[in-house]
């Protein structure tokens, strides 16, 4: 089947004007085709190979504050109508059949195609195939040979993720989009006796064909196997209340799982955020204020339009550590009062859109990185931010892969098993310190909408006081 575009407004109109008829409040139309490309290499070999192509719909219909989704993979007009049927009678409402008239009941028709995608459709063409990926992952776990000592295991991991969209809706959306996400990995385990350490980094971009290409593989292996040398042989942290300095890029994935979660309003509806009626109150210590937004570009949160076809913009969460919005997507608005911020996305079409975030990050702020650590008396800086859990209402813990003592000022022992406790409501109250250094990293949210490609961010930030797991 061909790509998607104003060829549809005909079939895609008369859906939606039948569940108009029918008594729906709104009719979205959510159509998605998909080209997926994984690789993976094992030391010196290719071990794994994973192509997948997607096709399919989701229907979702509103009455009041409820709503119903199906998804299916059949797009023939038949395949759609079942679809409608299904998730209309999830509301009681009922529809003979599909007709072809035009609007009705407040349906006026589609508008022109909001058209993001006419710009992109090379993109997937000039993309590396898989003979060059597996090559460019294959130099990548060769130079880690050349830079490591001790190591054990060298992995390396590409993602290519192409996906067109079009999104139809009887409130007059009507846009489509093509996205591009690639990313790649490296990981070691280094081994002497009875010392370990294991380390990765990954790397993500969106919207550049060219990204793999241009990767500096020996740069990247440099890093991770001065990382691995330097925690190979640290000393376990002990366990404690302690001040810390976190650092920039992946450190601010604390703030998206810990509190960018609850400033959804998909944790509004399920009454999990401690932050609900918050608004226009202190949530965050004055030096904190919080961003998110789907316009960096690059960045692998970045879009043109969200998955119900807004257009993304920038979104103050927190000014000054003043709580100021939340995320909010089309069910968010209606059943919270929260305007839409063009955070509704989706993993693909076999789930409905949510509020979710995109780039999210702690702004920079007046000081140096220098300046922080020389304000701790004895605490940890966390260099390296590892895997984590995060509970309903904020509760987390991370682990930390590479962190160092301070000691009066300064920077000195490399230490290992670290991992940082906290709750966001008592945490944020406590980032005193934001430096000038903001960086952005890519990552993967899982939500009630799927997983999704996201951007984390922050500078480098202090912490007066947190829990420090250990020995």
């Amino acid at each position: 089947m061909g790509g998607f575009g104003s060829l549809w407004s005909g079939r895609l109109e008369a859906l939606l004007a039948s569940g108009r008829r029918a008594g729906a409040d709104l009719v979205e139309v959510f159509l998605e085709r998909t080209d997926h490309l994984g690789v993976l290499t094992e030391q010196d070999r290719v071990t794994s190979v994973s192509p997948a192509f997607g096709l399919g719909a989701g229907v979702r219909v509103f009455l009041g504050s409820r709503d119903g989704f199906v998804s299916t993979n059949d797009l023939s007009d038949q395949g759609l109508q079942s679809a409608l049927e299904q998730a209309l009678g999830m509301l009681g409402l009922q529809v003979a059949s599909l007709s072809r008239a035009g609007g009705s009941d407040g349906f006026d028709g589609l508008p022109a195609l909001r058209d993001h995608a006419s710009s992109k459709v090379s993109w997937l063409a000039a993309c590396p195939g898989l003979a060059e990926a597996s090559s460019k992952l294959l130099e990548g776990t060769a130079r880690l040979e050349r830079h490591g000592r001790h190591l054990q295991v060298r992995r390396g991991s590409y993602s290519r993720d192409w996906q067109e969209v079009l999104v139809a809706a009887s409130d007059g959306t009507f846009a489509r989009d093509i996205r591009l996400h690639q990313s790649l990995g490296l990981n070691v385990l280094a081994a002497d006796g009875d010392h370990r350490a294991s380390l990765g980094r990954r790397y993500g971009t969106s919207d550049s064909p060219d990204d793999l290409r241009r990767w500096d593989a020996d740069a990247s292996a440099l890093e991770i196997c001065d990382s691995a040398a330097t925690m190979l042989y640290a000393d376990y942290v002990e366990a404690g209340q302690m001040p810390a300095v976190l650092a920039n890029r992946f450190g601010g994935v604390i703030f998206h799982e810990a509190c960018g979660h609850l400033l959804e309003t998909t944790q509004v509806e399920r009454g999990t955020t401690p932050f609900a009626d918050k608004v226009g109150e202190p949530i965050a210590h004055e030096a904190v204020t919080a961003i998110d937004e789907g316009l960096s570009p690059g960045a692998f949160g970045s879009l043109s339009m969200d998955d119900e076809g807004m257009e993304p913009q920038r979104t103050v969460l927190i000014e000054n550590g003043v709580l100021r919005r939340f995320l909010s997507d089309r069910a968010g608005e209606q059943r919270t009062g929260h305007a839409r911020t063009g955070s509704g996305r989706r993993q693909s079409h076999g789930f409905a859109a949510a509020s979710r975030m995109r780039n999210t990050y702690i702004a920079a702020g007046p000081h140096t990185p220098e300046q922080l650590i020389a304000s701790v008396d004895r605490g940890l800086y966390c260099k390296s931010m590892g895997g984590g859990s995060v509970g309903p209402t904020g509760q987390f813990n991370f682990a930390v892969d590479e962190a160092f003592l301070i000691e009066n000022g300064q920077l000195t022992r490399p230490v290992k098993g670290a991992t940082l406790i906290g709750e966001a409501k008592e945490v944020m109250p406590r980032i005193s310190m934001c430096a000038n250094d903001l960086e952005l990293a890519a990552g993967f949210c899982g939500s009630v909408s799927g997983s999704i490609f996201v951007t984390v961010g922050q500078p480098h930030i202090k912490v007066d006081s947190i829990t420090v797991g250990g020995r």
